[in-house]
């Protein structure tokens, strides 16, 4: 058997620089992509190469292990990553070489004309359904590729998507990144969902209003503002209550697809004075008024992919899917990495494990929705799947970047760079609640989940809240929260958005746009755990229990 290696947080004898060469593969990737505009699969690549020295050369990874973490990144990122992409992408597309995309484009129309009202039924409430049935890119994949196909100018609807696909991330999954924060911290899960649902509410009853701003000026966004007010309110209610009194798992679909009916019955009662559209854009010409089973017909695509996606997730089908699951040790790194405190509250040594899920991962239901979708939209089986592969190949850039990311996550994580940045965050003093919520969102923008930045620092945020007098639900919780607000600039993120609305090779620009964003409403959220923290602790949940 190998020897352990355990991580060094302080290689070159200093602190300071430590953390600057720790943080060297991230900024090197940031600088890339917004300072030089090179091509994301280039600078994920070279960023890589990187990460992959500085964990030999300096932070004295053994060779082996550094190719057994690379190994693991791409495994997984092909099964948990570039399968969902793929497959929801395959069926956006199959949605339009039937033609049934125009009446997609239409149904939703007749709900509103306006551009600002869409962006909420589309980016915000449907994204969120999608998040919460499996994320894995799926939310900006199909409705950046749906809002383009309406009309969105390609990275006008880059943007929003990639705004928008932050409310809904920390429960998302089938609420596996609570569940997550449960196995790293040993905390409740009642208590981790009901204070996660209380923190995030009040961004998501904001995030309509920061959407749309992106979109208009001030005063076109003001002129929809009960639009706006609607769907905060509704998501972030929805979200507080199952959150808090029914469980993790469900939350953003409920959420969405609430949300979704409560957006169509309220813009049938209220539209604004005038609508809007692009400057030069025609008006929306009304087509014949769409038959209720020509609009099931054309949406069956996306209802089909829900049904699939949430079956996958339910409870009394998913051990029977997972026992399909392929598992094993990943050779030369398998619980021979040792974390040590301060990271960790004891030493203990970080699995690695091969997961082939080849059916119970969340593009298996998502892939076959398109091979379902295809036939009943009048396509045959052979042109269904040339659809399929076609697709593979016009994302082939795509993969590669992704891939290079992923490999960077995981060298990143084993080697012990990522706790270095966190242990740096994490030497705030009293500004902890603030600067551990940039923690969480540091851990979504370097691993591009929410589940994977709380494996990462959910333990770091527990241990420095016992020892600063805070409370360890709180903390945890906000790793989460704060995390949502890091997943549109991560890399995985910014490539999926470009790739799915056509503006390959434009990921510097993307990032450069959403970057504001980003840090604005994670220091949004640090001030609500501030809040939370030294004002009103009483709202964080203990000993809180479901229904």
């Amino acid at each position: 058997m190998p020897p352990l290696w355990t991580q060094n947080y302080n290689p070159l004898g200093n602190a300071l620089l430590s953390t600057l060469v720790a943080a060297l593969p991230v900024t090197s990737l940031f600088y890339l992509l917004a300072v030089r505009k090179t091509i994301a699969w280039r600078a994920a690549v070279y960023s890589f190469l990187l990460a992959v020295v500085l964990a030999w050369a300096v932070f004295g990874m053994p060779a082996t292990m550094v190719g057994a973490s690379v190994l693991h990144g791409l495994v997984y990122a092909v099964v948990r990553i570039i399968w969902t992409l793929l497959a929801a992408v395959f069926v956006y597309e199959v949605t339009v070489a039937s033609g049934h995309f125009t009446t997609i484009k239409e149904s939703i129309g007749n709900i509103t004309d306006d551009r600002r009202l869409q962006v909420l039924l589309i980016a915000y409430a449907f994204g969120a359904v999608l998040e919460g049935a499996g994320g894995g890119g799926a939310p900006v994949a199909v409705c950046g590729a749906m809002m383009v196909g309406l009309g969105f100018r390609p990275f006008d609807a880059a943007v929003l998507c990639l705004i928008a696909n932050t409310a809904p991330v920390a429960f998302g999954g089938m609420g596996n990144p609570v569940r997550t924060l449960v196995a790293v911290t040993g905390l409740r899960e009642a208590d981790l969902s009901a204070t996660i649902g209380r923190i995030l509410p009040w961004t998501a009853m904001v995030l309509p209003f920061w959407l749309v701003r992106a979109q208009v000026t001030t005063r076109e966004m003001f002129a929809v503002w009960p639009g706006l007010l609607a769907c905060g309110v509704g998501f972030g209610s929805i979200q507080f209550f199952w959150s808090n009194y029914m469980d993790a798992s469900l939350v953003d679909i409920i959420g969405g697809m609430g949300t979704l009916v409560w957006l169509a019955f309220f813009f049938k009662l209220w539209q604004p004075a005038q609508i809007w559209r692009y400057p030069g854009e025609a008006s929306a010409q009304r087509g014949p008024e769409l038959r209720a089973g020509q609009v099931l017909h054309a949406w069956s695509p996306f209802l089909i992919l829900g049904v699939l996606v949430v079956l996958w997730g339910m409870p009394s089908l998913k051990p029977y899917l997972d026992a399909t699951s392929l598992r094993m040790d990943v050779p030369f790194l398998h619980n021979l990495v040792q974390r040590t405190p301060p990271v960790v509250a004891e030493v203990h040594t970080e699995p690695a494990v091969f997961d082939f899920a080849w059916l119970a991962a969340v593009g298996t239901p998502t892939f076959l929705a398109g091979m379902i979708a295809g036939p009943l939209l009048g396509l045959s089986l052979g042109r269904t799947l040339s659809i399929f592969f076609r697709t593979c190949w016009k994302m082939r850039f795509s993969v590669a970047a992704i891939l290079a990311m992923l490999g960077l996550g995981f060298i990143t994580r084993y080697s012990g760079m990522d706790a270095v940045m966190g242990l740096a965050l994490a030497n705030t003093g009293w500004l902890f609640p603030l600067f551990g919520t940039l923690i969480g969102w540091l851990g979504v923008a370097l691993t591009g989940t929410d589940a994977g930045s709380n494996a990462l620092f959910g333990s770091l945020q527990v241990i420095t809240a016992n020892k600063l007098g805070l409370s360890p639900v709180l903390m945890a919780a906000a790793n989460s929260a704060g995390g949502v607000m890091g997943k549109m600039i991560d890399a995985q993120s910014i490539i999926v958005a470009c790739a799915a609305t056509g503006i390959e090779h434009r990921e510097g620009d993307l990032f450069r746009a959403v970057l504001k964003h980003s840090i604005a409403l994670a220091v949004l959220v640090g001030l609500i755990v501030m809040l939370y923290a030294y004002v009103v602790p009483g709202w964080v949940a203990q000993n809180h229990s479901f229904r």
